[in-house]
């Protein structure tokens, strides 16, 4: 199993894990004075409820890319993107997801030069442990070759993988967030990265 933007990943979704999940009705419409949108596919949900934890901290609302149009990621400034890891040790197509398919048909037709993009992701460091969130390193080298200028790069501090292609010289590419073995630090691991990209002037 395995643009501002960032990247939203998926682990496993059970109803244990959605204990955690903040409900709608806490979004808020806008956020600070930048035109930022988040953007997440899943297969179990837990993407998703990682996304609504971004999306309560930023006071943002979430949308699955296979739902946007082109014109609405291209009148964002700043994009937030995650996806989960479902093709492990693949060199694309990693997510299982629908980006599989918009990073290599609708992206590369888009003029993001100069956006900012935060990556997400969600995976298993228990049971792929080898490949943990490997597809949100797809999604920062996917952005970063269409020009945009990545933000949020996080600590590996606290986790107990073994390799991650999301990990560019020593860091995380974006917020890594495990479901499955640590859905209790996913809420305040979102705050505290909404609060990092508001000091990198992300929003």
């Amino acid at each position: 199993m395995k643009f501002i933007l960032a990247i939203v990943a998926v682990s496993s979704f059970s109803g244990t894990t959605l204990a955690f999940a903040p409900s709608a009705s806490s979004r808020i419409a806008t956020a600070l004075n930048a035109k930022v949108g988040i953007y997440y596919s899943t297969q179990t949900g837990n993407c998703e409820i990682v996304a609504e934890y971004i999306a309560q901290a930023a006071g943002l609302e979430i949308a699955d890319i296979g739902d946007v149009s082109d014109d609405m990621i291209l009148g964002l400034d700043s994009i937030i993107v995650g996806a989960p890891t479902w093709n492990t040790d693949e060199e694309e197509e990693r997510s299982g997801t629908e980006w599989d398919t918009w990073l290599y048909s609708s992206l590369p037709k888009l003029d993001l030069s100069g956006k900012k993009v935060a990556v997400f992701g969600v995976g298993d460091q228990q049971s792929y442990n080898d490949y943990y969130c490997d597809a949100a390193g797809e999604l920062y080298d996917q952005f970063k070759k269409c020009g945009c200028t990545m933000c949020g790069f996080t600590s590996i501090e606290g986790y107990e993988h073994s390799a991650s292609k999301a990990e560019r010289d020593g860091k995380f590419v974006g917020l890594m967030c495990d479901e499955d073995n640590q859905y209790d630090l996913s809420e305040g691991r979102a705050k505290d990265w909404v609060d990092q990209l508001k000091g990198e002037g992300f929003f």
